[in-house]
C-alpha cells in the first residue's frame, strides 16, 4: 500500500528515527593540498524519520541562527539527492541538527552536513547498504563537495589521502600515531573558501610542486609513525602563502608558532589554525599561545569516521 500522492510504498523506508555523528575534518595540513585529510573527535550529532508529509529542519547550536530550514539546508540538499540515487522518495521529512562544528573555519562543517545528510537518507531506505554502497557514499559526498579531501576523513575517520580516478572519487585511510595531539586554535572570524580558493595562482614553480610532493610523503609518515619529523613535513608552498591576505591574522599565527618549532597549518581554508602537536607537553605550549578572543582546544582524531548512533525500528 502507498502512501497517499506519494506513490511510494512505505515498505521502502524503515520505522522510527536514524541518527548520524560526523566528525569535524581538517584538511590539507600544510603540503597535501586537496589530498590529505584529518578526522578529528568534535561531532555533529544528526537525527532524520519519515514523516506522512511536509519537512521540518530543526537547528541547534553552531550555525543555529543562521542556516535554512528549507529545501536548501545542506544536510537536506543531500537527502534529497540520495533518495533518487536510492530510486525512493519519502513522503515528508523531519530533521534535527546538532552542531558543534563552527562553520566557515576551516573545519569541514560543509563535508559533515553532506556526509550526514546521505548517511541519513541511506540509514532510512530499507536495504540502503544494498542500494548504495560505501565507495558510491564517497563519490556522492565528493560530488556534492566538490572535491574529497574533507568528505573522506569525515566518512573514514584518521588520516586518509583522498584523489580522483577518472571521474570516481577514491581515498585510502591510515592511523595516526598515538602521540600526535591536534590542536585547534579558532578565531572570532570566518573566511570563505571560495575567495581562499580565489587567490591561488593557476600555476606555481615546478621546484614548488616538487618541494610539495616530498613534503606531502613525509607528512604521511611522519603522523604514522615518525612524528619528530612534523615541523619539516607540514611546510608548504603550494596554497598558504598565496591565501594570507585572506586571513593575515591566522597566516601571522603560523609563522609565529612555527618559529617556535610547532608544527602549525592552516586548517583545510582557513581561518582556524591547526598545530600537530608531538606529545601533551607540546599541545598546552601552544595552547599558552592562544591569542586574546580566540578559542585553544587540544583534540584527538577521531579513529571511525561517520557512523549511525541509532538503530532504526523494523
Amino acid at each position: 500500500m502507498s502512501e497517499r500522492g506519494s506513490g511510494v510504498s512505505t515498505a521502502d523506508f524503515v520505522a522510527g528515527t536514524v541518527g548520524v555523528r560526523v566528525p569535524a575534518t581538517s584538511a590539507n595540513l600544510g603540503p597535501g593540498f586537496d589530498a590529505l585529510g584529518l578526522a578529528l573527535s568534535l561531532h555533529d550529532d544528526l537525527a532524520g524519520h519519515v514523516v506522512p508529509d511536509g519537512l521540518t529542519v530543526d537547528v541547534h547550536g553552531e550555525g543555529g541562527d543562521q542556516v535554512a530550514r528549507d529545501e536548501t539546508h545542506l544536510v537536506v540538499r543531500a537527502m534529497r539527492r540520495s533518495f533518487e540515487l536510492l530510486g525512493v522518495a519519502p513522503s515528508g521529512l523531519a530533521v534535527e541538527c546538532v552542531n558543534r562544528i563552527p562553520h566557515s573555519r576551516g573545519l569541514g562543517s560543509s563535508a559533515a552536513a553532506i556526509v550526514a545528510g546521505i548517511l541519513l537518507a541511506r540509514g532510512l531506505v530499507r536495504d540502503g547498504d544494498a542500494r548504495m554502497t560505501d565507495a558510491q557514499v564517497l563519490g556522492l559526498a565528493a560530488d556534492l563537495e566538490g572535491h574529497p579531501d574533507n568528505v573522506a576523513p569525515c566518512l573514514l575517520g584518521g588520516l586518509t589521502v583522498a584523489w580522483i580516478d577518472g571521474t570516481s572519487a577514491r581515498a585510502v585511510r591510515r592511523d595516526v600515531n598515538a602521540s600526535v595531539v591536534p590542536v585547534l586554535l579558532v578565531p572570532p572570524f570566518t573566511a570563505s573558501t571560495e575567495r581562499a580558493r580565489g587567490l591561488l595562482p593557476a600555476t606555481v614553480p615546478h621546484e614548488d610542486a616538487a618541494f610539495a610532493a616530498g613534503r606531502a610523503a613525509l607528512l604521511v609518515a611522519a603522523l604514522t609513525g615518525t612524528p619528530q619529523a612534523l615541523l619539516a613535513a607540514t611546510e608548504d608552498r603550494l596554497h598558504q602563502v598565496y591565501r594570507a591576505p585572506a586571513m593575515p591574522h591566522s597566516a601571522r599565527l603560523v609563522t609565529q608558532l612555527r618559529a617556535n618549532g610547532h608544527p602549525a597549518v592552516i586548517s583545510g581554508a582557513g581561518p582556524t589554525v591547526l598545530v600537530l602537536a608531538r606529545g601533551d607537553v607540546e599541545a598546552k605550549s601552544v595552547l599558552a599561545s592562544t591569542p586574546d578572543g580566540w578559542l585553544g582546544r587540544a583534540i584527538a582524531v577521531d579513529p571511525d569516521g561517520a557512523r549511525i548512533v541509532t538503530e532504526p525500528e523494523g
